[in-house]
């Protein structure tokens, strides 16, 4: 681990959530080949272990702290406890959200047989979705952001240091059809990231984010692959509409984040949102 470490994250204190997910993995391993210190944050402990056993076989160091990003009381606890063993939080990459598939309709745009009593017993349009879900999908993808970064960001403000990185989407910018739910919290995403960054300037701390396009992880190839690996009809749709015509890697992520995190490198950067797309927002499709 120690060739790829770069004196700038070295010893620095990285949270983040999320990490047992497809992307959020990739840059903690990163992050902490760069010499940082990671704490890592995900419901599920067993995604943890095995990012944190990679860490520490390549000699690195990471403190594994299951937790729902949205449970404040327990992100106080994991802040204190990172605080006490290290110090405190120098980076927060807000990698945690999601989606559920009760959220989603299933159809894209209204069809009348939704107002039928004896509609299709699969159909699921807007008026059919369970609005405790539809708000649990804004939950975790708005508060499980703006909670750490009240936490983390009060360490920062301390120190007089810090860098936020919060994760956008293409539905940040283009609501997709059937994700009412995702695209609505994932707007937020960047109005929050503008908003804390002029509010977090005094302390200077650097809030931005990073609009990943088409990544394919667990959630994602059910909708956009067939069960034989071949492209969904939603898979090719995206592909007419991303110029490298493929689906981005996780480590394609890398640069653009220890770019927008160092200070040295963009330290007059601070409230943008970034698309990782593959031209994705810049094509129309045809």
């Amino acid at each position: 681990m120690k060739e790829n470490r770069s004196d700038y994250f070295q010893d620095q204190v990285a949270i983040i959530t999320g990490a047992g997910g497809t992307l959020s993995s990739v840059i903690a391993l990163d992050l902490a080949r760069k010499g940082a210190k990671v704490v890592l944050i995900g419901r599920t402990e067993e995604k943890l272990r095995t990012v944190s056993d990679q860490i520490e076989a390549e000699g690195g160091s990471a403190l594994v702290a299951p937790c729902d990003v949205v449970d404040e009381p327990a992100i106080q606890k994991i802040a204190d406890r990172s605080f006490e063993q290290w110090g405190p939080c120098r980076f927060l990459i807000n990698g945690a959200g999601g989606n559920n598939n009760k959220a989603l309709t299933t159809n894209f745009t209204f069809d009348p047989k939704e107002l039928e009593i004896d509609k299709p017993e699969e159909m699921r349009g807007f008026f059919d979705l369970d609005l405790e879900i539809f708000q649990d999908v804004l939950k975790i993808n708005t508060m499980g952001t703006v909670i750490p970064c009240r936490i983390f960001g009060k360490q920062m403000a301390r120190s007089g240091r810090g860098g936020i990185l919060n994760f956008a989407s293409m539905n940040s910018y283009r609501p997709l059809t059937r994700v009412p739910a995702y695209a609505m919290s994932k707007a937020a995403i960047i109005n929050f990231t503008e908003w804390l960054s002029v509010y977090f300037a005094p302390a200077n701390i650097r809030v931005n984010a990073v609009a990943p396009g088409f990544f394919v992880n667990d959630r994602s190839r059910k909708y956009l692959m067939t069960p034989d690996g071949e492209l969904s009809q939603r898979g090719k749709n995206v592909m007419q509409h991303t110029p490298l015509g493929r689906f981005g890697e996780p480590r394609e992520l890398l640069g653009c984040i220890e770019w927008l995190l160092n200070d040295e490198a963009a330290g007059f950067i601070t409230g943008i949102t970034v698309p990782v797309d593959g031209g994705f927002l810049a094509s129309a499709g045809i």
